[in-house]
């Protein structure tokens, strides 16, 4: 390999390091949870909001709906967190696009990283954090 040849191979290897990175622990988390039941009691603590107040924030459910996700079954994982459920496409659309553009050497950009899109998605949560512990929003409990 010629020496510009192997300087661009490390440049990419080196720009590609940091979605590297994030793939490795998201997939070793995802590894963890799919192998540690969270549907079993001890397994992971309790949710702080939980058990201080009885509410349920806006990411309980989540590790079980990874855990229904990592053993195919989607249904499941939907009824356990619908709104991280819906947002995985986003997420997998931001991580696709932060690779392409580390491989072509750009920064990361984005209109759903601009601040309208932040803040609408913001006002999402909230809305489904207190949808979700309201009676007539009992079927978005985990």
């Amino acid at each position: 390999m010629t020496q510009v040849g192997a300087a661009r191979t490390g440049g990419l290897a080196r720009r590609l390091l940091g979605p590297a990175v994030v793939l490795g622990a998201v997939a070793a988390g995802v590894t963890w949870v799919a192998l540690v039941d969270p549907h079993e009691p001890g397994h992971y603590p309790v949710c702080p909001l939980l058990w201080a107040t009885g509410l349920y924030c806006p990411g309980c459910g989540a590790l079980r709906m990874v855990n229904a996700l990592a053993h195919g079954r989607p249904g499941a994982a939907f009824g356990l967190n619908p709104l991280l459920f819906a947002l995985l496409p986003v997420l997998g659309y931001l991580y696709g696009r932060w690779v392409l553009l580390a491989a072509r050497g750009r920064p990361m950009t984005s209109r759903l990283l601009r601040p309208a899109a932040a803040y609408a998605v913001l006002v999402l949560v909230i809305v489904f954090w207190v949808v979700r512990n309201l009676p007539f929003g009992a079927s978005l409990a985990p």
